[in-house]
């Protein structure tokens, strides 16, 4: 791994990936990537454009494809909310980092979330934002390194528990 090791941000939409991931880059020194920017990049359309169109399936794909490509250190990885769907792309990102779980109850979620029928949540038809939450959690648990709970923390408050959790537990930062 180095002793740049990337950081992967991971959770649910809403839990704050993308304004953490800024601000955590910028006090590490890191550069910063968004693995949502890199496929509306690549497809030349916005997720949820890639997601009615193309379907969850390929947008899966895309997801694992984009993730897979990655050969960078010294990054910090904001990524899409499903990718902890793909065992490939998880083990990837996980050789080259550590992997920090955004935790965030659902309520609090949704307050967050002001656009979800044009976000490019991957949710099923017949699923509630809950039961999606209550999916994947599981998932993020299995593959983070460290989980910060988010509810009641403003963005700067998250990256000084990050890192302090990188500090103390693996000596970066």
């Amino acid at each position: 791994m180095g002793t740049h090791p990337n950081i992967v941000l991971i959770g649910m939409p809403g839990s704050g990936k993308s304004t953490v991931g800024i601000l955590l880059a910028e006090r590490l020194g890191y550069a910063f990537m968004d693995t949502d920017i890199t496929i509306q990049t690549v497809r030349g359309r916005k997720l949820q454009e890639i997601i009615d169109t193309e379907g969850t399936e390929r947008f899966r794909m895309f997801e694992e494809r984009a993730v897979l490509s990655l050969a960078v250190s010294a990054h910090v990885i904001a990524t899409g909310g499903s990718v902890i769907y793909s065992e490939k792309a998880m083990r990837h990102l996980k050789t080259g980092g550590k992997i920090c779980h955004l935790d965030a109850d659902p309520a609090c979620l949704l307050q967050r979330i002001d656009n979800m029928g044009h976000r490019g949540i991957l949710i099923p038809p017949e699923y509630s934002f809950t039961d999606l939450h209550a999916e994947r959690q599981p998932l993020y648990r299995k593959y983070a390194d460290f989980t910060v709970g988010v509810d009641a923390l403003n963005p700067n408050q998250v990256v000084g528990r990050i890192l302090g959790i990188l500090a103390d537990r693996f000596k970066l930062g």
